[in-house]
């Protein structure tokens, strides 16, 4: 019986420690527009992997490959900085791509917990991305879904690199690209 007396609160306070101590959780995100343009129009737009010029956010591309599975592009944004990402998948007769990030390049430098912490340009880690067009008649469905964890992997993450800010940057992104592709097609 003072076995148990000990027993219990000890393991009370090992699951309360367990409970508390968790890193990040994975994040979703997933923007949807409906475009007035036939999906191949729409597809001739964003199809091409070395080609992000529709996106409000980059300055350039580069990428070794194409649409070839295993091309690596360099995003230059307009903001700064460069993002990196692998093409994962590629379907031009079903008009869609999935991709992941590879690399980010740096922000800015912030102290946290005793240590100097690098900020991303996209405060992500882990990131992977597809984007479809899917036709509806006269008009176009582009959906892009992306998944991926704050940049800031252990507990108790700086706000520049919490899961709110990942959310915040993530969202933007993919909303500020699905709207202007939709004014481009729409042209």
């Amino acid at each position: 019986m003072k076995k148990i007396i000990f027993v219990v609160p000890a393991l009370f306070l090992m699951l309360s420690g367990i409970v508390n101590a968790h890193g990040p959780v994975r994040q979703k995100a997933e923007e949807d527009v409906t475009i007035n343009a036939p999906a191949e129009k729409v597809w001739g737009i964003i199809k091409n992997f070395d080609d992000m010029s529709w996106h409000p956010g980059i300055k350039s591309v580069k990428a070794d490959k194409g649409n070839e599975k295993g091309s690596v592009r360099v995003l230059a944004l307009k903001d700064g900085g460069t993002i990196s990402e692998e093409l994962k998948k590629y379907d031009d007769k079903g008009m869609s791509y999935a991709y992941k990030i590879t690399d980010i390049s740096t922000e800015k430098t912030i102290s946290h917990a005793g240590a100097e912490e690098k900020v991303p340009v996209l405060p992500v880690d882990n990131y992977s991305a597809t984007i479809d067009v899917t036709s509806n008649g006269n008009a176009t469905t582009v959906s892009w879904k992306a998944a991926y964890y704050r940049a800031y992997t252990n507990n108790n993450p700086p706000d520049e690199m919490n899961e709110d800010a990942a959310n915040k940057a993530v969202t933007a992104c993919l909303k500020s690209g699905l709207e202007n592709l939709k004014v481009l097609a729409e042209k």
